[in-house]
Formats: structure tokens, sequence, C-alpha cells
């Protein structure tokens, strides 16, 4: 079998700039003799027929796209692209085609446009020289001109000469009065090859071009050429829209003229690339990327003089803080910070960083909060804040930790940003998405830990939790009030599963803040009525948040699972499952695995002495036999040690008894004995004494089941001598100790 690395497509380009795919075979490389050079050889794979033959010629241009393409032109009009199966067969026949070139396989182009060689590499391929011979800019040769222009788009090196002869020649100005000329005579065939023209115009990508098309007194013709596509029964109406519907709006009026027309521009250019243009193809794809830069350009221009402008931007924000200020002037400046800070983005970072202190310093944030009641000024004021909060946390949470000194919870600025979230119209919540991203943004401890202020952190969640937490869960509670779900549909359902998910990561990351809200409010039991939902994600993610809880293997979150009794909805659920095999039983059952191979012995008594009956009969995972294995070990340990204390207090007291009761005939052993016969008396009665004091301080009377002879005795005359003396100076005794009172 044929190697999978060398299968490819073959396409030629038609005249009507459409690629034709003419079969599927394998290429190589080889040399061949009637060729007299290294050819590309492609045989179908189905028949073995020959599908191309192509010398690898050195002066062909080259060019390799998306890491499976390799395109170029061997005649006029005729141009050729393989498509391969696998990126590593293309890279074979690339670094061949390089090889006899003598290119560098890192390029994407073998020959560059700009090469000193270049008149060489043409005057070897006369079939090429006279793409650069412009027919008269006339109407009876506007085919010929078209047919011109699409012919050289898939060549570097052609588009690059006939770029040079459009602008050497003023041709394109030439070619929009044609426009004017075919438009006023309803020349219908002129303007679809002037349709054809402009395009391929554009797809030249050369900046130079383009200063000339989008200039002030050419642009609109531009348009007006790419109304009239040959596909359309009826041209569109762009310079229509682009004149009349579209309104051009200065919040502040704009006196530098280069400014406001950089703006037009910029606009205008970016309906063309957008609106205008056909997406295109895959062979396509790096046409229009100068056009692109162009437009990028052009948005960091305008955004660095209108930051360099501070009469301008001082003038934009008096009015927006000024409270008098017309709710519809509002609207349109708010609209303005809006795009100006979209148009920031494409500021290099430490521009865009000069750019949104600017803005703090002349008092975005506060601006932001007024003119709220307005739906239009509150949707922009979030978008604005959402470029604030990616630029800067600390700065938003700094903002914001001074609000309720200033102004009611309603109104805050981030309760304003909750409730947008919650109220999205969006049948997606696409916005909603956006917005708990940014609240997780700010919340985020990871992001605090940075900060010169340390008790950011302690400040902020303490912030959070008194003024905010309570608006986020509100559509919870409200939800799962008299422990029944009460609204059940897809929307709700994505909405209290965002609220989850953002309450699962305060779980993870909020320990003490989020404890406490969860035990006051019975939080746990609200979010598990959700396991009813017949919407499975939102169950999972009622799972997920008490998975979370669990995995922390915290006593106190455990004590409150228990004393609720919560996992009762949990097994429900599994239970009413029933043998389904899906996601929600796999996750269920991962959460008792999880208790099990983590050993927490309170969860796991509570499941076995409540739920066992329910359980046993699952048998298709040992997970809950391997529960009851657990608890049964652990009570098993529990009773063994409550043996052993018992049998070490019983065992003391027959030790006692038998050395009091021992009769040694040792000889050494009568020595000692005789020895201490003067003294023994008075030193044991003192030792009863103390010993019997001790137990009766420490307690162990009253507990003498856990009562145990100490380790440290080694022998009785050694004990008895400091058990008195211990007794005498009334410490405890170093002999007998009590468990409970350890």
């Amino acid at each position: 079998m044929s190697d999978t690395r060398r299968r490819v497509k073959v396409y030629t380009l038609n005249e009507d700039r459409q690629w034709d795919d003419r079969g599927t075979g394998h290429v190589s490389s080889t040399f061949v003799e009637r060729l007299k050079g290294i050819s590309l050889l492609v045989r179908a794979e189905s028949d073995g027929s020959l599908l191309l033959e192509s010398k690898i010629s050195p002066n062909t241009a080259y060019q390799k796209q998306q890491d499976t393409l390799i395109v170029w032109s061997e005649a006029d009009n005729y141009d050729l692209a393989l498509s391969f199966q696998e990126k590593a067969g293309c890279d074979e026949i690339w670094e061949k085609i390089c090889q006899v070139q003598g290119k560098d396989p890192a390029l994407d182009i073998t020959q560059d446009p700009i090469d000193e060689s270049e008149e060489d590499h043409f005057e070897e391929i006369p079939e090429t020289t006279h793409l650069v011979e412009l027919p008269p800019c006339e109407l009876g040769r506007l085919e010929e001109i078209a047919d011109l222009v699409t012919s050289v788009l898939s060549s570097p090196i052609r588009r690059e000469k006939l770029a040079l002869a459009l602008m050497s020649e003023g041709y394109i100005k030439k070619l929009l009065g044609l426009f004017r000329v075919c438009e006023d005579l309803d020349n219908r065939e002129g303007l679809h090859h002037l349709y054809e023209i402009v395009r391929g115009v554009l797809f030249l990508n050369k900046a130079a071009l383009f200063e000339v098309m989008f200039s002030d007194d050419c642009i609109m013709d531009v348009v007006g050429c790419l109304e009239y596509d040959p596909a359309l029964v009826q041209p569109k109406r762009h310079r229509e829209f682009l004149t009349k519907t579209a309104k051009f709006k200065e919040v502040i009026p704009i006196t530098d003229s280069e400014l406001r027309q950089k703006i037009h521009q910029t606009y205008r250019v970016q309906y063309i690339q957008d609106i205008i243009l056909p997406t295109p193809s895959v062979f396509e794809e790096n046409f229009l990327s100068t056009l692109t830069s162009f437009i990028f350009f052009n948005k960091v221009e305008i955004v660095s003089m209108l930051q360099e402008d501070e009469k301008f931007l001082t003038e934009v924000f008096a009015q927006l803080t000024d409270e008098a200020t017309e709710e519809s002037k509002r609207r349109e400046l708010v609209n303005f910070v809006k795009e100006f800070c979209a148009f920031s983005q494409t500021l290099q970072p430490q521009n865009r960083d000069a750019f949104y202190k600017t803005l703090a310093n002349l008092g975005i944030l506060p601006a932001l909060e007024i003119g709220m009641d307005d739906l239009q000024v509150r949707a922009a004021a979030i978008d604005i804040f959402s470029y604030l909060v990616e630029f800067s946390p600390s700065m938003v949470r700094e903002f914001v930790m001074q609000e309720p000194q200033q102004t009611e919870d309603d109104v805050l600025l981030i309760n304003v940003v909750i409730k947008q979230m919650i109220c999205d119209s969006d049948p997606e919540l696409g916005g909603a998405v956006q917005l708990m991203g940014l609240l997780r943004t700010l919340i985020d401890p990871e992001n605090m830990l940075a900060s010169t202020n340390k008790t950011e952190k302690t400040e902020f969640l303490s912030f959070f939790y008194k003024y905010c937490m309570h608006v986020l869960t509100a559509p919870l509670l409200a939800n799962t009030a008299h422990d029944k779900n009460s609204k059940d549909n897809f929307q709700t359902a994505q909405l209290l599963a965002l609220i989850l998910e953002l309450l699962t990561f305060c779980v993870e990351h909020h320990t003490y803040h989020i404890k406490t809200y969860i035990m006051n409010k019975d939080l746990l039991r609200r979010v598990l009525v959700l396991m009813n939902s017949k919407h499975t994600f939102l169950a999972l993610c009622a799972l997920r948040f008490m998975r979370r809880i669990i995995g922390l293997k915290d006593e106190y979150y455990n004590r409150y699972i228990i004393k609720g009794n919560l996992f009762e909805p949990v097994i429900n659920a599994l239970l009413d499952n029933g043998t389904r095999y899906n996601l929600l039983n796999s996750a269920i059952i991962e959460l008792f695995e999880f208790i099990k191979v983590e050993d927490i012995k309170s969860l796991i008594a509570h499941i076995v002495d409540n739920f066992y009956k329910a359980l046993e009969s699952i048998e298709y995972v040992q997970t809950f036999k391997g529960l009851k294995g657990r608890y049964e070990q652990e009570k098993d340990r529990q009773s063994q040690k409550l043996n052993r204390y018992r049998r070490d207090a019983r065992s003391m007291d027959e030790d006692e008894e038998l050395w009091f009761n021992d009769d040694d005939d040792d000889e050494d052993g009568e020595a000692v004995e005789r020895r201490m016969d003067e003294d023994f008396s008075d030193s044991y009665e003192k030792f009863m004494e103390a010993k019997k004091g001790n137990l009766l301080n420490c307690g162990c009377f009253r507990h003498p089941e856990n009562f145990v002879l100490s380790s440290r005795i080694t022998t009785w005359s050694s004990s008895v001598t400091a058990g008195a003396a211990n007794g005498a100076n009334g410490t405890d005794s170093a002999e007998s100790i009590c468990t409970k009172c350890i």
C-alpha cells in the first residue's frame, strides 16, 4: 500500500478562477529523461495513470500554504496546486523543490518578488513578459484588462510586476473614470468587468495601491465597482448605505481634519473588507493580509491622535461626569468611549497600558456610574468595564470598594454587571457568559497576590460577600424555594448553570467566606434541589458544586452534609437514573468512589447507616460494596481498640496481685527482699496513697475502662521508689495513665 504521506489531490485553476479537482493520487519527485530534470509525478491511486508530470523549474515561484498546500504557475493562465493528506508529505516535497531551486525550506515562497535577479527570471520565461504590458485603458479593452488582472493572482512575481505597472502609469484613476462612464451608460458588461478588475487589484495585496484606492477622491468609486458582482441579478447599494444610512456622529467636534479623514477612511475600508468582499477561498486567504494591516495601523493612528488631544478627551469626560448632560448626548458619549476602547486593543501592550492609565486619570470609572438607568448606556458601560477589568483588575477592585460609602447597594457598578448577566435577553446567554468571566477575574485571588496592598484579598472578598453575593445567588434561591425547582425552562437552566459555575469557583478559591455563606444560607440544600431538573447539564452543575465541597475534605462541611442529610437528593437521582450508563451516572459514582478512596470516615458511616439498603443492589461497580467494607473495617478497629483498653486495665490488676503473691526461692531475690523489709512498709503505704490520689485527680476512676499501665515501668522496685517520691511531692505518678485524661 502506498505511503499516505504522499497522497495528494491535484487542482488546476479554470477560466472562472475556480479550482477544479483533477483526481487523487500519490506524488513522487524523480528525474525524467524527456524533461531533462527533476520532476513532480502524480499517479492516480485508482488505475496508476499519470495525473501530473511537472518539471521543477529553477525559476518557477512555488508557494506553500496552510502546511498542506503547494501552489505554482507553469504557463500563462495555467495554475496548479497539490493538496496533501498529511503535513509530513507536503514538507518532504517542499524540501525537494527548495533543494532543486537552491532555496531555504523554511520559506513559504521559493522566489522573492524583489530579488535582484528578477529581470533574468522573466527573460527566461518569455510567456510571462506580456503580463506587465497593460492594455490601453479603454471601454473596449476592459475584458482584456480583467483577464490580465485575474491571471496573475497565483504568482507572487507577476502580482508584483502588475502592481508596479498599475502604480507607474496612474492606471487606477483611469479605471475609475471608466467606471463612471459605464454607470452613466448603464453598460452592465463593462461594470461586471470592472468588478473583476477592482477585486483582482485588491487581491494584489499592495499597500501602495490601497493608498490610491482608499483616498477620499477614489474610495466611493471603488465601492461602486464592487457593487456590480456578475453573480448578482441586481447590484448592491453599498454607496447609498455609506453616504445616507451610516451617520458619522461627533460627540465632541473634531477640529483636526486629518483625524476626521482617517476615521472616515477606516470605517469605509472596514466595510469593504467585512461586508463587500467575499470570504477568500482556501487558496486566497493570504491575499488580503495587507488590507488587514492597513486597517490595523489606521486604528493605531486614530487612537494615538485622540490620546494626544488632551482638550478633546477632557471635554468628553467633563460631559460624561456632568449629571445635567442629556440622555441622548450621554448615550453618544458612552458609545464613543466604548469604540475608543475597542480601537485601543490594536495598540502594543506598552501603549495600551498608557492609554488606560490616561482614561483612569480622567475618571472613567466614576463616569460609568452615571446614567445607568438607560439600557443602551448600561450595555456600553459594561463593555467599557470589561476592557478595564482585563487591563487592571486591582484598579477596578479598589474603585468598587469605595462605592458603598457613596451609593446604595443596587447601583454598585459590580451589582449592575451581575444584574446585566442575570437579565441577558440572548437565548444562548452569550453576553452572560462574557460577564461571568469578568466576575471570575475580579474575584480570583490569584490576580490579587501581586498587589502592593497586601490586604486587598481580604478586604475585597469581605466587600463582595457583604454587598454582592446576595445579588448573584438571588435567582438560585428564588428558583429553589420550598425545595422544588419552580422554573425549569432552558434559559433559566442555563443561567443557573452559570451561577453554579461561579459558586463552584468560589468554593475552590474562597475558603472562609464561601463556607460561612453556605452555612448561613443552607446553600447546598438549595443547590441540590436542582438535581431534579429535566436538564441534565444543570443537575451535573449542582453535583459538581457538592463534589468540590466534599473534595476539600473539611470536617466542618462534612458535619453540615450529615446533619442536613444532603446525600438523599444525590442518591435519589442515581436511583431515578436507573440502569442508564450516562454522564450523570458516572459523575455520581465518581463522587462516592472519591469518598471511599479518600476514606472519609464520617461520610462513609453516614452513607452506609442511612442508604446502604437502597444501594446494595448496584453491582455493576464495586464502589458501594467498597464503602460497606470500609465501614466494617472501621467498626472492627473501634471494637478492638475498646477491648484492648479494657484488657489492659484488667491486666494491670492481675499483675499487681501476682507480684504480691509471688514466692521466689531465688537467693538473690531473697537478698533483695531482705534489704527492702526495713523500709517497704512505709514506702508502699505512701505509694498507694499517692497512686490513689493521682487516679482520682485525673478522673480515671470515672472511666476505669481507659486506665492503662504506663510503658515506662521496668521493675517494680524502681517504680515503687519513684511512685512514692512523686506521691510525696504531690505530682502525677509516672506508672499509670488514663487515655481520656491524656
